[in-house]
């Protein structure tokens, strides 16, 4: 029998090849899409739901998928933290520090049940107990028990939060700078960001941009707007510099930026990455792209 004929022939005795690592994937719930941001503290309980049916069925679809969920603050934080000044630090009354940070956690609480509800083993993550920052900027958070919980086969959720400040006694730290630290030490295969809109707009048009590198970044940076409603965490700017951030510190990393108003959207992307929909970001010069922008 030739060697190409045994080659067809199941190898016994021989140990099976390592199994691919399961992917792990970062998902945020943006606050503008599980709350109304131009009313405080208002959530969107149907919104909130049908994202913990649609995570739920992308985890039966895929029992291998690892995630780490995190939300924005929308209408809880921000109006909080906008009334104190909590971003900008100085504090007189420490009191707004408590209160934003108080905020914050009244909607994690309603997005934790909701995915308990769903059958999903989601495990609150609270990110002031451990973040510091400088001037507004994170630079320390606990990633061993994310990465415990996750050992586990649980969900870790985070969330944006305050944080003591070394320069300026507090500021706000979003989502995304908790992911783009988390994405340093953990090495996930995704990020997904769920809000509002279809993606990211093309300067000037209601045409979603397909996909941001280093190509076309500084164009697409300079032409968006302003965010809708109270945002201290800078809105959609912030948001795409953080994930070009991200994806340029971690090879590898794709970025996506879809509309949870899609209903079963979420569900497909997480199930699928080949399903279209949204701007991807990426980078093709890690090194050259991280210092453009």
């Amino acid at each position: 029998m030739s060697a190409s004929a045994l080659s067809w022939l199941p190898a016994r005795g021989r140990r099976p090849g390592p199994l691919p690592a399961p992917e792990l994937a970062l998902v945020k719930l943006g606050g503008s899409l599980i709350t109304d941001k131009t009313r405080e503290a208002s959530p969107r309980l149907d919104v909130i739901d049908r994202m913990a049916a649609e995570i739920a069925q992308a985890r039966r679809k895929r029992p291998d998928l690892r995630l780490v969920l995190g939300h924005g603050s929308g209408s809880f934080g921000h109006p909080m933290a906008a009334r104190y000044g909590v971003e900008r630090g100085g504090l007189s009354d420490w009191r707004g520090y408590a209160e934003t940070a108080a905020a914050a956690q009244r909607l994690n609480r309603l997005v934790v049940e909701a995915l308990l509800r769903e059958g999903i083993p989601a495990v609150s993550v609270q990110p002031s107990a451990s973040a510091r920052s400088v001037r507004g900027r994170l630079v320390a958070l606990d990633s061993e028990t994310v990465r415990a919980l996750l050992s586990k086969g649980l969900v870790p959720l985070l969330y944006g939060d305050v944080t003591l400040d070394e320069a300026q006694g507090c500021a706000i730290i979003s989502t995304e700078e908790i992911f783009c630290l988390l994405a340093r030490r953990l090495r996930p295969d995704r990020l997904i960001e769920v809000g509002e809109v279809d993606g990211v707009y093309a300067p000037g048009s209601t045409m979603v941009v397909d996909q941001i590198d280093e190509r076309n970044a500084r164009e697409v940076l300079a032409g968006l707007g302003e965010a809708r409603g109270v945002d201290v965490t800078g809105g959609m700017v912030s948001k795409v510099r953080l994930m070009l951030e991200m994806v340029c510190r971690a090879p590898g990393l794709e970025g996506r930026i879809i509309s949870g108003m899609r209903p079963g959207l979420l569900a497909e992307v997480l199930a699928d990455p080949a399903t279209p929909g949204g701007t991807t970001i990426v980078s093709h010069q890690p090194t050259v792209a991280l210092q453009s922008f």
